[in-house]
């Protein structure tokens, strides 16, 4: 017969609730990957104050999804905010293929990615991917397309692209830096009314502020759907199948597109410090955590919304 664990012994004897027994987890640390990118930066943020006053705390790796999805399946690291697809979905399918991952679904709706121009630059005629290989428009373009960091999915995406000469690319210049690096560029020619074609998305700040707008995709060099996204919260299948309580938090957060982009435009155009950002979104819309912690305790069994409105005040 097993031996009886301490946990099990105390909640038969009435010393411990059954709540804290069923949603007890294995670990107190959640090991999320968080790239360089502001609205994943912002909701790991928002996550990691979250649950501080549940017991937990959390820890942050700064790797790329690719190296993010690899970390998952060798029990280096627990959650991903930002698994979008079909950008990774490589790493994704590679991941469910040995059953190391769990998708807990969407964590925001509407998203979106591909080449991408400020608004005088669509009015003016450009407004499909197309275009790019009309010689007035790589003229006015300088042949130059600007994308994020290296050995992300997204890079090798627009490469492969240049590669088979899709749309005309395979003699542009791709210039590839971080995100914010990539925007200081499209803040110039925005400035200066210059012409210029970028990796963009949404949610996100660039949109209101460059009047973005995507182009039409037909090749699907970004998906298809013209480039529609899913923004997925992706778990380790060891973390979750050994907590089930936070596993059950991260199943329920979740944020619309204009959420998003709006605590996005906070940290990353206004430069606001990231815990402040996340403390303000998180006063702000307290109906929001009601949500997130439905059925959520703390790690000792205590109701966890009552925890966290206490730590907010």
């Amino acid at each position: 017969m097993r031996k009886m664990t301490l946990l099990t012994s105390l909640s038969l004897m009435g010393l411990l609730p059954l709540t804290a027994l069923a949603n007890q987890d294995a670990s107190e640390e959640l090991r999320l990957i968080v790239p360089p990118w502001p609205g994943v930066e912002v909701k790991s943020e928002i996550l990691t104050q979250l649950v501080a006053p549940l017991g937990y705390r959390t820890s942050r790796q700064a790797v790329s999804s690719t190296v993010g999805y690899q970390t998952m399946q060798t029990d280096d690291s627990d959650a991903f905010l930002a698994g979008w697809l079909p950008a990774q979905q490589e790493s994704y399918d590679s991941a469910m293929a040995n059953d190391a991952i769990v998708d807990l679904g969407n964590n925001v709706t509407g998203a979106r990615m591909g080449f991408a121009v400020p608004g005088y630059v669509y009015e003016a005629g450009l407004t499909s991917a197309e275009q790019l290989s009309d010689p007035e428009f790589r003229e006015r373009l300088d042949t130059t397309f600007y994308s994020i960091e290296s050995g992300s999915t997204v890079s090798d995406m627009i490469r492969q692209a240049a590669e088979d000469d899709t749309y005309g690319l395979g003699d542009w210049n791709i210039l590839e830096s971080s995100t914010p690096g990539m925007l200081s560029e499209v803040e110039a020619a925005v400035r200066e009314q210059r012409w210029i074609v970028f990796y963009g998305w949404t949610p996100h700040w660039m949109v209101p502020e460059y009047d973005m707008h995507i182009l039409d995709d037909p090749a699907a060099v970004y998906g298809e759907d013209g480039g529609s996204s899913d923004v997925k919260t992706i778990v380790s299948r060891h973390y979750s199948e050994a907590n089930p309580n936070m596993t059950r938090l991260l199943d329920q957060f979740t944020f619309t597109a204009d959420q998003q982009s709006e605590f996005i435009l906070h940290y990353s155009l206004e430069e606001r410090d990231l815990e402040d950002v996340a403390r303000d979104w998180l006063l702000a819309n307290p109906e929001r955590i009601e949500t997130f912690l439905e059925g959520v305790t703390t790690r000792d069994g205590e109701p966890g919304l009552a925890a966290v409105r206490d730590s907010l005040q």
